[in-house]
């Protein structure tokens, strides 16, 4: 009897414990199956580091930039390695216009949108002043004038141009924006004028366990509209940070902050009120105040950009990059050699990496988009046959 009992409880126990190994069988080939968000972790939780030549596939293989974030990539990555950058201080920071995405259709985003706002809209009725600020804007683009209170001016104008909106009314209407053709390409809407081989960057460094930020001189609130159900919709509002206007209750009217408390019939609505241009120390500033590190990778364009890739690598404890992208190429995009030319020198003079639109990537926009180049007046526009 009592043997019997021996033995239907070693038979009940192997039946339990071989129960529990399949189960532990089918957690793993479920963990780890491709696809799943699992796969290519390490048991510490820690991503595998992800080839950069795989990873980086738009980018020529000739391209010194792409050797030398390869190469820095399988340093960072490596914990036997001296430069070894714990996952917790990989913080990359990223220029938007002219850095991720197109600037020059005929110009900025956010300035074809204050244009398309106060020339285009038959539901608005635009100020004097706002008036007066695309003209500066048309002026700049048709005939090379410069404005040197323009990037205020028109940060003014942004504001008070969608003063009253709620944050989903405005990001409707840069949605709607959005959908509309661009100026010099065919094949491509205002929301798509996104840089391919840049957005391969952004999925190499958040593949491994970089914090991706973008720092625009656009206004935040139109660069968080502009990335919603983008290719970079998967980078937080918080981590997109920009030039800033001010925010208000619905019925707060003309009281400061601090003499008002928000209700509940209120709403939180664009307060009409420019506060700062995020441009040259700006970065810097908005850095620390709202990342409060400094990073050790930076992405720009343009001499906007030259502090925050200076703070970048100027006295970093750790291993770190700045890139200047030069805008040199004129069949796929709108080009500019001068300012390519100023941005290279630049970056030799401040140890940063120029990247040559021109010879580094493969494409710019894809296949299916095709630039058009605008001749002289008095002569058609002609097709690029070559995709962009």
């Amino acid at each position: 009897m009592n043997k019997s009992v021996t033995v239907w409880k070693r038979t009940a126990l192997a039946a339990i414990c071989l129960l529990l190994a399949v189960c532990v069988i089918f957690s793993l080939i479920f963990w780890l199956r491709p696809g799943s968000s699992n796969a290519g972790s390490t048991d510490s939780g820690k991503k595998t580091p992800v080839s950069g030549n795989e990873a980086l596939s738009l980018w020529t293989d000739s391209s010194e930039t792409k050797k030398q974030l390869v190469s820095y990539m399988e340093t960072v990555t490596n914990e036997s390695s001296a430069d070894f950058i714990p996952v917790d201080q990989r913080i990359a920071v990223f220029d938007f216009d002219g850095t991720l995405f197109c600037e020059t259709d005929p110009d900025y985003f956010d300035y074809c949108l204050l244009v398309h706002r106060v020339t285009q809209d038959p539901d608005y009725k635009a100020s004097e002043f706002e008036r007066a600020t695309v003209d500066k804007i048309l002026r700049a683009e048709q005939n090379g004038e410069s404005f040197p209170e323009l990037p205020v001016e028109h940060g003014q104008a942004i504001a008070s141009a969608f003063a009253g909106m709620t944050m989903d009314e405005f990001f409707s209407y840069i949605a709607e924006f959005k959908k509309t053709e661009m100026n010099h390409y065919n094949g491509m809407t205002r929301g798509g004028g996104f840089y391919l081989p840049m957005l391969e960057i952004v999925d190499y460094l958040q593949a491994n366990d970089f914090t991706v930020y973008i720092i625009s001189g656009t206004d935040r609130f139109i660069v968080r509209g502009l990335l919603k159900d983008s290719p970079l919709s998967d980078i937080p509002p918080a981590k997109i940070i920009g030039s800033d206007e001010r925010l208000a209750a619905s019925n707060q009217g003309d009281k400061d902050g601090l003499d008002y408390t928000f209700t509940k019939d209120d709403k939180v609505v664009l307060g009409g009120d420019f506060i700062i241009k995020n441009l040259k120390m700006n970065k810097v500033q908005v850095i620390m105040q709202e990342i409060g590190q400094q990073p050790v990778l930076a992405f720009g364009n343009s001499t906007g950009d030259s502090s925050m890739l200076e703070h970048t690598i100027v006295n970093n404890p750790y291993k770190s990059l700045s890139f200047m992208l030069c805008c040199d190429d004129l069949e796929r995009e709108d080009g500019n050699l001068e300012k390519a030319e100023k941005v290279r020198k630049l970056s030799e003079e401040n140890g940063w990496v120029a990247v040559s639109m021109k010879n580094d990537w493969k494409t710019i926009y894809g296949d299916s988009v095709t630039r058009k180049i605008v001749m002289t007046e008095n002569s058609e526009s002609e097709e690029v046959q070559n995709a962009a």
